[in-house]
């Protein structure tokens, strides 16, 4: 019925499945109608899966390997600024790209060989028409995330500037957007 391969990568996605933090508040039966909506992919090491700027179309859990994220500034002296992380199975990436039209803020590059599941965004469209309840749960446990990282990094803005830079900043951006979409209706 199954062999060795299949029981491996169903054991590597059930690491997906218990240990997410981002699917932690679906059932066990949500998170595996998810990963089934997947796409396995793999990567060699030294391969880019994305890059920044690029436009994000969705999102990978990690299911085995290590994955740098790299954010690069070209300074006006030609020198490059880079800021790395790196992220590890069963972590995900890309999340953000989930539910908002927005682009790649760091390029992500595989530090070794990689199997990720792909999630997208028709992907997440054909979980709302199985399954709204789960497509909600995954959409509020993706926004909660965004919610966090934002308080944070308005926190470390605040204490590497001031809190008035910090949250004119955030109003600022706030109202530039709602002026985009104003100007495109």
């Amino acid at each position: 019925m199954f062999n060795k391969s299949d029981l491996q990568k169903i054991r590597k996605q059930g690491n997906i499945v218990l240990n997410s933090t981002l699917l932690e508040g679906l059932s066990l039966t949500e998170r595996y109608e998810l990963l089934q909506l997947c796409h396995r992919r793999k990567f060699k090491e030294g391969e880019y899966i994305f890059y920044q700027n690029d436009p994000g179309t969705g999102m990978y859990f990690i299911e085995e390997g290590t994955v740098q994220l790299a954010v690069s500034n070209n300074l006006s002296d030609g020198e490059n600024d880079q800021y790395a992380v790196k992220i590890q199975a069963p972590k995900e990436i890309g999340t953000m790209s989930i539910g908002y039209e927005i682009r790649r803020m760091a390029s992500a590059k595989c530090l070794t060989d990689c199997v990720l599941l792909g999630f997208f965004k028709p992907d997440f469209e054909t979980l709302k028409k199985r399954n709204p309840e789960t497509a909600v749960k995954f959409l509020e446990a993706v926004s909660i995330r965004v919610m966090k990282q934002l308080e944070l990094s308005l926190r470390k803005l605040a204490e590497v500037t001031d809190t008035k830079t910090a949250f004119s900043i955030q109003f600022a951006s706030q109202y530039e957007i709602e002026k985009e979409t104003e100007d495109q209706n």
